[in-house]
């Protein structure tokens, strides 16, 4: 995404960084904008913030050394360390998340994916994702990501929790919010004085546009990538505009949760069709910001977090990437990595500054 970024400057605005009368300043000007930290608009404009793609995170799995079981890697029943809740195998095989080598390589890749921000699955005060989530947010800062929340729908969800909960994730620096499915236990009524008091950024996980507008949320994002193709991106950003609200569709790879749910329905990852299809549309759009999911969902199977070939194990064998893109063997592993850097960087060069 930062290498791209040079490529939305107009060419009155290069002209105007130009003429800026201290060497020093100008030099500071281009610097910024080779490097993604400050986009900038037509003439007379003045700055227009960066493009920003954000992934969801997901700091719940354990393993027995270092947490005293598999957190989320046994789920329906399965027995790690060959037998996980998964369709696909993790490329550095069921892990912590609270090995410190562990949240730097992920962090590492994520930004090296070209992603600006990860937004941590969070459920409550007290829970294993609250606890994890200083070490999560300090290897992601470490890396050079920003780092937001994902308030899941925790048990007792109310506007006075969440109220709590914006105030508590606030003194880790965190400003920005994604609520997953909102409307799910409160009302309109419920999140507009609520959203009136804060000084964040909340989005809501809805296509609702007129009722997340009413309920005062700064923007909307969609997640399920089972249920939205990429269809809808461009009608929805377009609704989202008029009522002045952010868009961030989100794109993935697939959907395959049969392993750890019993869910039936899948996406078909088509060997990166899927992703780029999402993506294009996306980009269409002309979104604020591009979500994704996932990074390593994967009970779900919508992670892009790099897989290998699994162990046999009887009656199931483990999905890869291999054939994406035309990867075979390692270089397979990392294959939705290296196109996520493709599709930010296309993100940042093709998005029109406002």
């Amino acid at each position: 995404m930062r290498g791209a970024a040079a490529d939305v400057v107009s060419a009155n605005a290069r002209a105007d960084i130009f003429v800026t009368s201290s060497p020093l300043l100008r030099t500071l000007l281009l610097v910024a904008v080779t490097l993604g930290i400050l986009a900038v608009g037509p003439a007379g404009a003045g700055p227009t913030p960066k493009p920003l793609t954000a992934i969801f995170y997901y700091p719940w799995y354990g393993t027995p050394d270092r947490d005293g079981s598999y957190g989320h890697w046994s789920e329906g029943g399965h027995a790690p360390p060959y037998d996980l809740a998964s369709t696909f195998y993790p490329d550095r095989g069921p892990y912590s998340s609270t090995d410190p080598a562990v949240l730097k390589a992920q962090m590492k890749e994520i930004a090296g994916a070209g992603v600006g921000e990860i937004v941590v699955s969070w459920w409550g005060w007290g829970s294993p994702e609250d606890l994890r989530l200083p070490a999560v947010a300090e290897a992601a800062r470490k890396a050079g990501l920003e780092v937001a929340a994902h308030l899941e729908p925790y048990e007792g969800r109310a506007a006075d929790t969440v109220e709590s909960d914006i105030a508590h994730l606030r003194t880790l620096g965190i400003s920005d919010f994604y609520v997953y499915r909102p409307f799910g236990g409160m009302s309109v009524e419920d999140w507009a004085p609520l959203n009136a008091r804060t000084d964040v950024r909340v989005f809501a996980q809805t296509t609702l546009v007129g009722a997340a507008a009413a309920a005062g949320f700064e923007g909307l994002y969609t997640y399920d990538v089972l249920a939205y193709d990429g269809g809808s991106f461009r009608r929805l950003c377009n609704q989202a505009r008029v009522a002045g609200l952010l868009c961030a569709p989100s794109v993935g790879p697939g959907f395959d949760a049969r392993r750890a749910t019993g869910v039936e329905h899948t996406k078909s990852r088509r060997k990166g069709g899927t992703y780029d299809a999402m993506w294009r549309a996306a980009v269409a759009a002309q979104p604020d910001a591009v979500t994704i999911t996932s990074y390593n969902e994967w009970s779900e199977g919508t992670q892009i977090e790099a897989a290998r070939t699994g162990p046999r194990i009887a009656g199931f064998t483990y999905s890869t990437y291999a054939g994406a893109w035309g990867r075979r063997g390692t270089r397979a592993a990392s294959a939705y990595l290296d196109r996520t850097a493709y599709w930010t960087s296309a993100f940042a060069a093709a998005r029109p500054t406002r």
